[in-house]
């Protein structure tokens, strides 16, 4: 058996891991969107380290973008296999893919207008969108929902469990059991591993006693702030921002998970009645249909949710919440002076809406932007978290005035500690692969690992591939 990391070596984004059989049988560990500005990876979402039409089947964590996101280009290039994901991770992929989707072909529209109007001489090349929204139907119907805690059979040689990985709604880690020559393997996939004694979903199950672990290490370098400091901290940035200085707060969140987290604390407080008589918008229309999906799913609430449900059967709305679908009742929260909360996606700021609010109040002290979740480098959020002075948005050079505020304590992703209590059970692992991070961030948590005992840490380089001892 081999391992060929294809995405997600050495960086955060781009999930893909390729398990090829000693019977050649290939299956693919998510197939995910690189997210990011990094020069270096430009071409990554067009290319594949593997002929698509040789995948046998993909086995899917969660419904992230940077982890299902290529699916539709994997069809549109010859898979036909399998995709296999829990059920609330495919209801998931069904709106994530097809707002994927609406945004490649917008993009590549959008950028082939303006080369048009050029002269020949000067137009760049046309573009194509990486998939289209036909691709996706084709997409979805190779889905095939699985349970959680339940061993599946995908060929002869392979059964493969979903245990709950606690990170976004329906998002799950994997284990394979693996039968060759006689003897079994089993090779872990952390997934994205979320963070226990968090909001909504349950806490995360470790896996059962693997050989080889693949894990993610996006926060491997740090410790979260505590949950009792959470929502001290946004009621202080809520009552500065909107009631001292009468500006808008301004929360960059991802349309799965975390706008859901932050509308549910919002919830909470309004219930409490310690939420200022404001108003609140969600600004994403792939929010909304989320937030509708969450509503689908209760199987997978925590017990904290399940009870908050018999003193409010809405935990997503409450007085003063407003859903915009609507692109010109957006456009109207631009030019509003009303003090206000806006949560609006992208979380890095790099895509969707969120970007024309950071274009239209960048530049006015008034106002805070609050960033509750991890950013790359390269993208918009993460300049301002470095403390950039001035940043480019579609084509006009804006001074940054506006309050930059930060809070960890949001991320769906597991810290440090909670990433060494998560795989704490493994006693026998041969090996570990730490994807899903970058690099100096990786280093730190491979020495924190060997620290706790085990052996054996690589960081793959993309492209890498490793073939396992049985």
């Amino acid at each position: 058996m081999k391992i060929k990391f294809c995405g997600a070596a050495r960086a955060v984004t781009g999930s893909a891991h390729l398990i090829t059989l000693d019977s050649g049988f290939t299956i693919l560990l998510d197939c995910g969107l690189y997210q990011g500005g990094d020069k270096k990876m430009a071409n990554f979402n067009d290319q594949w380290f593997f002929n698509p039409k040789h995948i046998n089947c993909v086995v899917l964590s969660h419904a992230h973008i940077d982890h299902c996101g290529r699916l539709p280009k994997l069809v549109r290039d010859g898979f036909r296999g399998t995709i296999y994901a829990t059920h609330a991770t495919r209801s998931l992929c069904a709106i994530m893919l097809l707002d994927s989707a609406r945004i490649q072909e917008r993009d590549a529209a959008y950028h082939n207008k303006k080369q048009l109007k050029k002269k020949k001489s000067k137009r760049k090349p046309l573009r194509k969108p990486l998939y289209d929204t036909a691709d996706v139907a084709e997409t979805m119907k190779l889905f095939c929902g699985m349970p959680y805690d339940r061993w599946f059979r995908i060929n002869r040689e392979v059964e493969v469990q979903y245990r709950d990985a606690g990170h976004i709604l329906g998002s799950a880690n994997v284990t394979m059991k693996v039968s060759e020559g006689g003897r079994d393997t089993l090779l872990g996939f952390s997934g994205d591993i979320g963070r226990p004694d968090r909001p909504i979903l349950r806490d995360p199950q470790q896996m059962p006693a693997l050989d080889y672990l693949i894990t993610e290490s996006t926060y491997g370098d740090r410790v979260h702030e505590s949950k009792p400091q959470e929502s001290d901290k946004m009621l202080d940035v809520i009552m500065r921002t909107c009631l001292e200085n009468k500006g808008k707060l301004i929360i960059p969140a991802f349309s799965v998970g975390r706008t859901q987290e932050i509308v549910y604390m919002l919830d909470q407080f309004e219930s409490a009645g310690i939420l200022p008589k404001l108003p609140v918008y969600v600004d994403s229309p792939l929010a909304v249909n989320a937030t509708q999906v969450f509503g689908a799913h209760p199987e997978c609430y925590d017990n904290q949710l399940n009870e908050y449900l018999l003193i409010d059967d809405n935990p997503f709305g409450f007085n003063n919440l407003t859903y915009i679908r609507n692109v010109e009742l957006s456009k109207q929260l631009n030019t509003s002076e009303e003090p206000c909360i806006i949560i609006s996606s992208s979380g890095m700021m790099n895509a969707g809406r969120v970007r024309h609010h950071l274009a239209n109040n960048i530049s006015d002290p008034r106002h805070t932007f609050l960033i509750v979740g991890y950013c790359a480098p390269d993208t918009p959020g993460g300049m301002l978290l470095n403390g950039i002075e001035e940043i480019k948005l579609y084509g006009v050079r804006r001074p940054v005035k506006a309050n930059i505020e930060r809070m960890t304590s949001f991320s769906a992703h597991a810290d440090r500690n909670e990433m060494i209590d998560f795989i704490s059970n493994q006693k026998r692992l041969k090996n570990i692969f730490l994807v899903h991070g970058e690099l100096d961030t990786q280093k730190a948590f491979r020495g924190a690992i060997l620290e706790n005992g085990y052996d054996q840490v690589e960081i793959p380089r993309l492209g890498q591939e490793f073939a396992l001892d049985r």
